[in-house]
């Protein structure tokens, strides 16, 4: 089964491939490996993302042990390799930016590895999405499981998660949380192993890796230091080994079926906005688009079923008990795709024909939805043209519609330097605006598009305005922002064109996003260049060396997925040619 050769020394025959395999299987064999072992059954590799410097995924470890039960169980060999890693809190500018390095480093061990199969384990919210464009690249068999949510935390007798920092922080902005409550906070957000313990993007990734059949059905909420997690990783080792011996690839998984139902799933639980840029990535790996268009029609004719942080008040551990994702998917039912596979092989009807549904108040049925429609809504407009996206389940439903004069902040620096300024002129109905801070910009688009509200008006008790950015926010985030503004500043944009006191109008019925500024005063203006972004956007000189080079050349925009355009399949880049755009 293995992809080494098993032939024995005969002379003349004996070839290079001969060599290749006699040399792997001799490091095998000094490995401790026996001969039977290393000539007969598939080899398993388990890519991890685990790293000490990436303290999600640090249960990983642990994981792959269990993977490796599973494989040995089932026949495999496994052998654990590592990649890079990358972790939110860590990386700066932002992981985003490293998303498609990983990516590439994915795609090519599995590629050059002398593997039949590969698991992959990840969790923090770029290693899930880099892992799977990487394996689906890859073409070789491939299945994931997530690192799982960290436990609950508790904070001033209540339950304490991530996303409560973003009302905390505030209080520390005006003086109402002082020292020693900080240090005290500090000590119990994070209480042990996994990711964000909120239907933020490292949880909505693991969703949507599961939705798409690269997962185990149920595996996405297990918490992270579970025996049922540990179970899972067990399961999914067996499974690997039954991928590698039929020899299929995620390209079985990974179609437009299963991508417009990872969608709908996106908006179903009101997940991470991040999940919008992933998810037209992986997409392209297989020559797709899933275009703003049709992202509008299915967030329009899909309900929000959960009421779960930080959309709503409940934990994902009440998600969980409802039944997870699989619960979930019995009440889109009527609005999947049925001929899309799960993490079984079996259809997802299959799957969901014996999915039992438990009641909690987490999970809203679709008859009594917490919205009938668009959790997540693209927008479209003069100020966005490309599109931008907000999530509406987490913004004041005052601000749906609005019109409001623009406070403009060119990059973070001038965002800092000036927010909390006293003379500040700005009022709870200003529309605050950044720019440079997109793909290129940023560069890979800092999670800091959630705007903090000026200190004199959180003192007045504002705790929500419209925001607008060619940035991304954390999945941890709500509020009225408006993302992924595309074109960026830093290309050319309308955004790069806003000035003080322009009018806005937001319209989330609608999908619009306007600045209703003439056309012919607009092209007058001279466009901001991206100067004041974070790091060396369009107004710095071009990097000269390194993966910062290859980056700034490569990355394609905000509406395209972020990737490299070298790395989408060929037909994704036939289809961008054709509507005109440069290459």
């Amino acid at each position: 089964m293995s992809q080494h050769s098993t032939r024995p020394w005969n002379g003349e025959a004996f070839t290079a491939a001969d060599r290749d395999g006699f040399t792997h299987r001799a490091f095998l064999r000094g490995a401790g490996h026996s001969e039977a072992t290393v000539r007969a059954r598939p080899v398993i590799g388990i890519c991890t993302s685990w790293s000490e410097l990436n303290p999600c995924n640090q249960g990983l470890r642990k994981l792959a042990e269990r993977v490796k039960h599973g494989v040995i169980a089932a026949g495999g060999l496994p052998l654990e390799f590592p990649t890079i890693s990358l972790a939110e809190p860590f990386i700066r500018p932002t992981t985003l930016y490293l998303r498609n390095l990983m990516a590439m480093d994915v795609e090519e061990m599995i590629t050059a590895s002398p593997i039949d199969g590969v698991v992959l384990l990840g969790g923090c919210d770029k290693t899930v999405p880099a892992q799977l464009m990487g394996a689906l690249s890859a073409g070789k068999p491939a299945v994931a499981l997530a690192a799982g949510p960290r436990a609950t935390g508790r904070w001033a007798g209540k339950p304490l998660t991530i996303d409560d920092l973003w009302t905390l922080s505030d209080e520390r902005r005006t003086g109402a949380l002082d020292d020693a409550r900080w240090s005290r906070l500090e000590g119990c957000l994070v209480p042990g192993a996994g990711t964000c313990n909120v239907l933020g993007t490292a949880v909505t990734m693991a969703l949507v890796a599961e939705t798409l059949g690269m997962a185990l059905p149920g595996t996405s909420l297990l918490p992270a230091t579970s025996g049922a997690r540990a179970a899972a990783a067990e399961k999914t080792g067996r499974r690997a080994v039954e991928l590698a011996r039929a020899g299929q690839g995620p390209d079985a998984y990974i179609t437009p079926a299963s991508l417009e139902n990872a969608f709908r799933v996106l908006c179903a639980v009101g997940g991470s906005t991040n999940a919008v840029i992933h998810l037209e990535a992986i997409a392209g790996r297989i020559g797709q688009r899933l275009g703003l268009d049709a992202m509008a029609e299915w967030s329009g004719t899909t309900p929000l079923l959960t009421d779960v942080r930080p959309s709503g008040p409940h934990l994902l551990e009440e998600l969980e008990d409802a039944g997870g994702l699989p619960a979930v998917l019995l009440e889109l039912a009527p609005l999947l795709r049925a001929d899309a596979l799960s993490g079984t092989g079996e259809p997802w009807h299959h799957v969901l024909a014996r999915t039992v549904r438990h009641e909690s108040p987490a999970l809203r049925s679709a008859s009594d939805p917490v919205l009938a429609s668009g959790s997540l809504v693209m927008l479209r407009g003069s100020l966005a043209p490309d599109g931008a996206v907000i999530k509406r389940s987490a913004a004041d439903p005052r601000l749906w519609h609005h019109r409001g004069r623009a406070v403009v902040f060119d990059g973070l620096a001038d965002l800092h330097a000036r927010v909390d300024a006293p003379g500040l002129d700005v009022d709870e109905d200003s529309v605050l605006v950044l720019r440079g801070a997109g793909p290129v910009g940023g560069p890979g688009m800092p999670e800091v598009g959630q705007l903090p509200i000026p200190a004199k008006l959180l003192r007045r008790g504002v705790t929500d305005m419209v925001r607008i950015s060619d940035a991304r926010m954390s999945g941890t985030a709500s509020g009225a922002v408006v993302l992924h503004v595309a074109p960026e500043a830093a290309v050319g944009g309308p955004l790069a064109r806003v000035a003080d006191g322009d009018p806005i109008v937001l319209d989330v019925t609608t999908g619009r996003l306007d600045l209703d500024v003439d056309a012919a005063e607009l092209a007058g203006r001279q466009p901001i260049s991206g100067a004041g972004a974070v790091g060396p956007g369009a107004g710095a000189a071009p990097p000269a060396r390194g993966y910062a080079s290859l980056y700034r050349r490569h990355v394609l925009q905000s509406s395209e997925g972020c990737d490299f355009d070298f790395l989408r399949h060929a037909a994704a880049i036939a289809h961008r040619t054709d509507r005109g755009d440069p290459s």
